[in-house]
């Protein structure tokens, strides 16, 4: 009996080995690697599979030139096209490949593009245990002995030939694009023209006073400047746009594709008579966008052109259809984010604009926003999404994508975001799940199941509140939903026993920390939306965030580079409690010149309840569009005053401009009013978000009951600006009267 069972364990030993090819034996190489040294990618395939061997087992493998003779053990990298051969990579596409193991030989097999180079992660991932979570954060087990398998043939194909995302590690860890397989547009954009063009192509310094009639006609005028866009209808600018198209190209010759897109801004598109008329016959204003592209396509046929379809250009047009070279970018930025595409109003309607070009075009490149702009540094759960969308594109037709995560270093669970993403870009039928379990485990240590918990919870929660989540989103918002007191409770505790479970890692520990730097922001935004009970607790724990953003070096709080010692900084001056007597807290508002509709539900108490808003306009800020504002304080009895302020936001990017004036004035009796001072205010052009305190003060105290506040607006946005031509905002919070 036992020599039995010593003869089956030698046969399964025996057999084992003949299933496997060995690279590496004891530390030392058993193979070689076999290359066309006239490849460039392959030698990077080479170089990339060689640095990681040696990381692993301590052993190089040589690398030698395709003429050589191969041997057991051997690794051979590159193409072969022979008809009826078993590594025939006519079957894989762009950037595909084909890992083969067979007569103790293993073929790695690219076609077109990075193949052999992303064969070679493949291997080093599944084969060796190599994983690759974040910049500088890889991780492998040492091994003396190398096996691959034997019998193998394994095609992988990407899901969109273009992959980009928006992940901080690309710029600090040059193999974790590589690894990821992703690109940037300077790799395929000739001279870097892939969004928003328009002003690059034609800069409206240039051409804005020698040729107003290249621009939008908007609300009557030409507007030149570098937010407008084109008129697509003047044959001029055609023949201007081809002349600048045609020097880039020569300037990159081995580009072949450029972006001819509109400039960042909504309803900012050209209505003269002609630009009309072809928008009216194709029912959208992408009509007259797509006969100009198809005409820079018929000019260069061996080129290809990528155009926005974004904003007011995001509905397909009825009648013209793009040619084969004209490549849509759809952008689905007006979409909420708190369940897929299909399951809400605004994603549906999104769908039947994807679907409509999918009927007229294969060469669609969509850009989804898996972001908050607003505050990077806040919680964004909306991982239960990104599958189901990124099937929904493949299956409509797309094959390029940028998925716009929130990639900051420090924002919601950057790095994993970015690694499922990745993942998904790669293959859209990957197991999610699977993927966000490896990668906390692999990347939080023992903390991963707390962090697991408290990702689904906080996932339930949103669902269940059906508050949406969208681009520009505050904890402010989901404060009574997936951020109420009772929630947030349950998440310190999570993230208490995840930093316990691994103290004594400082790596892990660090990385706990700093992924829990978004719900401490959560609690200290909330918090400033009712008065503080206990103004010490708040002050320690905005230290405490501070202290801990500044160790691990989280600097970055939003889109316009505000900062997180700006904010903190901030944050005790503006939001805690004010020495100083506010004569106008809590009186009584009235309006001569309301602000716009939606924001009189807050309007009589919104700018004495002595609550301010934040960066993001949809809470306590009260707004005009494009018109005056002018309001009455009831200060309740007469009263000496001497200065009056007003606080107002300042966010470009939501059309939300400094007005041009504040005018004050004073009465006894809400009869007679005498001017008490006018302010002009200075244009402000700055992209960082702002609260602007507007103060007027007199000569001398003045008794007063009644105080007239009157803005004037600037109108229309000015000629630098996205909404050029259009009327802009201006946004008014608190009043203090002292």
């Amino acid at each position: 009996m036992k020599e039995i069972l010593i003869l089956c364990i030698a046969l399964l030993m025996a057999s084992e080995s003949i299933a496997q090819i060995q690279v590496v034996k004891n530390g030392k190489s058993t193979g070689r690697i076999i290359i066309d040294q006239r490849s460039n990618t392959d030698k990077q395939a080479a170089n990339l599979l060689n640095d990681f061997i040696k990381r692993i087992s301590g052993a190089s493998l040589p690398i030698v030139s395709a003429d050589a003779k191969p041997a057991k053990g051997d690794i051979i990298i590159g193409s072969d096209r022979t008809p009826g051969s078993a590594n025939n990579s006519s079957d894989i596409k762009e950037d595909g490949f084909r890992l083969t193991g067979k007569d103790s030989i293993f073929r790695i097999t690219g076609g077109k593009g990075l193949g052999t180079v992303y064969g070679a992660v493949t291997l080093l991932e599944d084969y060796f245990g190599v994983q690759y979570y974040a910049a500088n954060a890889c991780t492998f087990t040492r091994k003396t002995d190398l096996w691959l398998p034997a019998n193998l043939n394994r095609i992988e194909n990407p899901s969109f030939r273009y992959r980009q995302t928006q992940a901080y590690s690309i710029a600090r860890d040059s193999l974790y694009k590589i690894w990821n397989r992703l690109e940037e547009p300077n790799e395929i954009f000739a001279g870097n023209y892939w969004v928003h063009t328009f002003d690059r192509i034609l800069p409206s310094r240039k051409f804005g006073q020698t040729h107003p009639e290249f621009y939008s006609f908007i609300n009557g005028q030409r507007r030149p400047g570098s937010a407008s866009q084109w008129c697509l209808s003047n044959p001029a600018v055609f023949e201007a746009a081809v002349h600048q198209i045609d020097s880039i190209f020569k300037a990159n010759p081995d580009q072949k594709m450029i972006s001819v897109s509109q400039n960042d801004g909504n309803n900012t598109n050209c209505t003269c008579d002609q630009c009309k008329a072809i928008d009216e016959e194709e029912v959208s204003p992408s009509g007259s966008i797509i006969r100009f592209l198809n005409k820079l396509a018929t000019r260069f046929p061996d080129k290809e052109f990528s155009t926005l379809a974004y904003l007011y250009s995001v509905s397909p047009p009825k009648h013209v259809k793009p040619l084969p070279n004209v490549n849509i970018m759809l952008c689905d930025i007006d979409c909420y984010r708190e369940v897929t595409l299909t399951e809400n109003a605004s994603g549906r309607t999104f769908m039947k604009n994807m679907e409509g070009w999918s009927k007229i075009s294969n060469n669609i490149f969509v850009w989804d926003y898996g972001i908050n702009f607003d505050n990077y540094v806040s919680p964004f759960p909306n991982f239960h999404i990104l599958q189901t969308n990124m099937q929904l594109f493949k299956k409509n037709k797309v094959n390029m994508h940028f998925s716009q995560i929130g990639g900051s270093f420090g924002g919601d669970f950057s790095e994993l975001r970015s690694y499922v993403v990745s993942k998904l870009l790669w293959n859209v039928n990957s197991n999610v799940d699977s993927l966000i379990q490896s990668f906390l485990k692999g990347y939080y240590g023992n903390a991963a199941p707390f962090l697991y918990q408290y990702m689904k919870i906080q996932e339930g929660a949103l669902l269940g509140s059906t508050i949406p989540l969208w681009i520009y989103d505050t904890p402010i918002t989901h404060k009574k939903g997936m951020l109420n007191p009772n929630l947030i409770s349950r998440y310190r505790k999570f993230f208490d026993d995840a930093e316990i479970a691994v103290a004594s890692d400082i790596t892990f520990l660090r990385r706990v920390q700093q992924q829990r730097l978004t719900i401490q922001y959560a609690e200290l935004e909330i918090a400033r939306t009712s008065a503080f009970e206990d103004v010490e607790r708040i002050k320690n724990e905005l230290a405490l965030f501070r202290k801990r953003a500044h160790e691990l070096g989280v600097t970055i709080l939003n889109e316009r580079s505000n900062t997180i010692e700006e904010y903190c900084d901030l944050y005790l001056k503006r939001n805690l409690p004010n020495p100083r007597k506010n004569l106008a807290q809590q009186s009584k508002i009235t309006y001569t010149l309301p602000p716009n509709k939606r924001y009189n539900l807050i309007a009589d108490k919104a700018l004495t309840d002595g609550l301010l808003g934040g960066a993001t306009f949809n809470e306590s800020w009260v707004g005009w569009e494009g018109k005056d504002g002018e309001l009455l304080v009831d200060l309740g009895e007469a009263i000496e005053i001497e200065t009056i302020e007003a606080d107002f936001l300042h966010k470009l990017g939501a059309w939300i401009l400094l007005p041009k004036s504040m005018t004050c004035y004073t009465s006894l009796d809400n009869q007679d009013f005498r001017l008490m001072g006018k302010q002009e205010i200075k244009e402000d052009r700055s992209v960082e978000v702002k609260y602007v305190n507007i103060g007027i003060t007199a000569n001398e105290k003045i008794k007063a009951r009644y105080i007239k506040i009157h803005i004037e607006t600037i109108g229309l946005c000015p000629s630098w600006h996205y909404g050029v031509g259009y009327p802009a905002w201006f946004f008014m919070d608190e009043i203090w009267v002292y």
